[in-house]
């Protein structure tokens, strides 16, 4: 219905300007066609100035009502200690180029009014004037010298690299339709290599595994920074065009497949700060910005308050597609002490998911972060067993000795843990072992049984080769005979394969 009436409406509105056309051609007649065009321009020309005045009003009042939602004045001033550089550009450049704005429209208009057509006035025309081209020429381009000269020293510094050997935080983001991935080097505080041939399903980014550097390298759901830290944000593109863009801190740049590229900036403002500017109350009590207090949800006034749930946000500055919309990423800037609990948290993409799969090259590998993680459980196991008091507690699986099928060949990771039981008998020289084989029942009883024993046998010959006396060690096997769990699944079998120490004397 509401549409229909506004048809209708149109179509009225059709009429009634034809009808007031046919009515001027048809008063035009009778009073003469110079009389009736010279009141028509007089009145286009008044109107003219009445629309300069309104427009002119209008433009003033609505930059000055937006001015913090969409100039980014108020509370929206800059978290990045260079972004302050880029705001006083902008605000020079829209104060020059507004007080031309003003008067070119001011002219504009005017010029319409003073120079309509009128009975015996003739048109001026002036070719050529070499005052007034100099004039417009040299004002503008000093003005831009200025401008421009303002804008490179502006664009100097944010666009600056990091010295070799500065101290700062290199993440990475890779854009793709419709989300950003991003990364962050681990403890090594450095991103590891990518090929864009190893992409796959399992490996989004392409990292190269066997680049030790990509081990530790994490991929976060959110961008996670300390408030005062320089960071590096590395950026590429998988598919088309993307931009990286944070506005709040003043920086954005395209993400181009096959073309990297960067930014350096340093966030000054927590969110938590920036939240807290947000909802600040004036000398009166009142909020200073009230659109920041409304509720977050407008159908439930108990909704928390937009400047409570505000955060920092990435977004893409590129019409990449009709996702467009999703590529939006949380930004949190807090203290250090926070940004180091949040590190501490993190898994490696690498050692969560690659590693132990058909995509890892380094299944007989155990990299620096693994030794000591295993070395770190080992010895929590030996010091609870040394002070436990019941004879059950006082054994201990060897969880990462193995050996190869109807073998008693060690695989090469074992001696990782083997080393760490030999360095266990030198700490504590008093301490002395039973080694024990055991097998799962699949096969002749008398083989696993000599099996059983001959591994139990190489353990103890390999802490002999390792200086260890051989009095201190006892070897025995029990094939099949003690299983810890049930036989009838692979996982269980699994579990009754293993060898384990008793410490029969400390």
């Amino acid at each position: 219905m509401t549409a229909l009436l506004a048809i209708i409406c149109l179509i009225l509105i059709a009429i009634i300007v034809v009808q007031i056309g046919k009515v001027t051609e048809l008063a035009s007649k009778i009073r003469g066609e110079e009389e009736v065009q010279e009141q028509s321009n007089k009145r286009h020309g008044n109107y003219s100035l009445l629309f300069m005045v309104l427009f002119l009003v209008a433009t003033v009042a609505s930059a000055l009502y937006y001015k913090d939602s969409m100039l980014w004045y108020g509370p929206n001033e800059s978290a990045s200690e260079h972004g302050s550089s880029l705001d006083y550009m902008f605000d020079i450049t829209l104060f020059f180029t507004g007080i031309v704005f003003i008067i070119t429209q001011i002219l504009l208009f005017y010029f319409a009014w003073k120079y309509r057509g009128q009975t015996g006035q003739k048109a001026l025309f002036m070719p050529h004037d070499n005052r007034l081209e100099v004039v417009w020429t040299v004002i503008p381009a000093v003005v831009m010298t200025f401008l421009v000269v303002g804008g490179l020293d502006a664009w100097n510094e944010v666009m600056a690299d990091v010295d070799p050997g500065e101290e700062v935080i290199e993440i990475e983001g890779t854009g793709y339709q419709f989300a950003w991935h991003l990364r962050y080097p681990g403890p090594d505080g450095k991103l590891g290599t990518r090929d864009y041939k190893m992409i796959s399903g399992a490996n989004p980014l392409g990292q190269v595994w066997t680049d030790p550097k990509n081990v530790d390298d994490f991929h976060p759901s959110e961008i996670y920074l300390p408030v005062g830290k320089k960071v590096r944000v590395r950026i590429t593109a998988r598919d088309v065009l993307h931009n990286f863009y944070l506005p709040h801190f003043r920086v954005k740049m395209d993400a181009v497949p096959g073309m990297p590229t960067y930014f350096v900036f340093t966030p000054k403002t927590t969110t938590e700060e920036y939240r807290q500017k947000l909802g600040v109350l004036d000398l009166n009590g009142q909020p200073k910005y009230p659109e920041w207090h409304e509720p977050v949800d407008p159908n439930d006034p108990e909704s928390p308050k937009r400047y409570e749930v505000f955060d920092y946000e990435l977004a893409c500055a590129e019409l990449c597609g009709k996702g467009h919309y999703a590529m939006r990423r949380v930004v949190k800037i807090v203290s250090e002490g926070e940004y180091e609990d949040w590190l501490s948290k993190q898994q490696s993409y690498y050692l969560s998911t690659i590693r132990g799969t058909e995509d890892d090259p380094n299944k007989d590998v155990l990299f620096e972060s693994e030794i000591k993680e295993r070395r770190q459980e080992f010895n929590d196991k030996l010091e609870k067993a040394l002070s436990a008091e019941e004879a059950s507690a006082k054994t201990l699986e060897l969880n990462n000795v193995n050996f190869e099928t109807n073998s008693a060949n060690l695989t090469k990771l074992s001696i990782y843990q083997l080393d760490n039981l030999a360095d266990a008998m030198n700490k504590y020289p008093n301490m002395a072992i039973e080694l024990s084989g055991h097998t799962d029942n699949t096969g002749e009883p008398d083989f696993n049984q000599q099996l059983s024993e001959q591994r139990a046998q190489k353990v103890k010959s390999y802490l002999v080769d390792k200086g260890i006396n051989e009095s201190r060690l006892t070897a025995i096997g029990f094939g099949s005979t003690r299983p810890i769990s049930s036989n009838d699944t692979e996982e269980g079998r699994e579990q009754n394969r293993r060898t384990e120490f008793r410490i029969t004397a400390q």
